[in-house]
């Protein structure tokens, strides 16, 4: 599979630090590949700029940082603004359609998938399992990581009680990207 950098980005308080700890845990512990993850966040505890680096190598990473990442997912406007150009030429980018409206031309070679994340979320009762959502559509649509490993980490990785509910939002997240495809 190879080396695969991601930039997972939105605004404090949808989760995507938790997105990319589970992508991250399910490809190390799950399949035995090697992951390392970066975040950034500003001061404010919710609303502010969000991101984190994720790269995922079948080899030990050597350098944990961004060089060009090959998926972007943005569940915000301003992080797709923001992450856009960084990315490679002929790259995925995944945004929450809810939250993410002026996507202009992303470029000829690069690939836009939309989910409703957010709507979808809200479906369930819980907005901040938006998170889970794009990881199942994350999962569906890249070669990022295994179904059943993503599960698993979210299963290990949620607070007690809330396993179902993630659960169901990864699935819904896993079913819209595999119909888009």
């Amino acid at each position: 599979m190879g080396r695969m950098e991601l930039r997972i980005s939105g605004f404090g308080g949808q989760g995507i630090i938790f997105l990319a700890y589970v992508t991250g845990r399910s490809v190390a512990i799950g399949e035995g590949r090697h992951a390392t993850l970066n975040q950034s966040f500003g001061p404010e505890a919710r609303g502010s700029a969000c991101s984190a680096q994720l790269i995922v190598d079948d080899k030990p990473v050597d350098y944990p940082y961004l060089r060009k990442p090959s998926i972007l997912v943005s569940m915000s406007q301003d992080a797709y603004r923001t992450y856009l150009d960084e990315l490679d030429e002929k790259g995925t980018i995944l945004i929450d359609e809810d939250l993410v409206k002026d996507v202009g031309e992303p470029g000829p070679g690069r690939k836009l998938l939309r989910i409703p994340a957010t709507r979808f979320a809200e479906s369930l009762g819980k907005k901040i399992c938006a998170n889970m959502v794009m990881c199942g559509f994350l999962t569906a649509t890249t070669d990022v990581m295994e179904r059943d490993s993503a599960r698993e980490a979210i299963e290990q990785s949620v607070p007690p009680g809330l396993g179902e509910l993630n659960l169901k939002a990864f699935d819904l997240g896993y079913e819209h990207g595999e119909k888009l495809l």
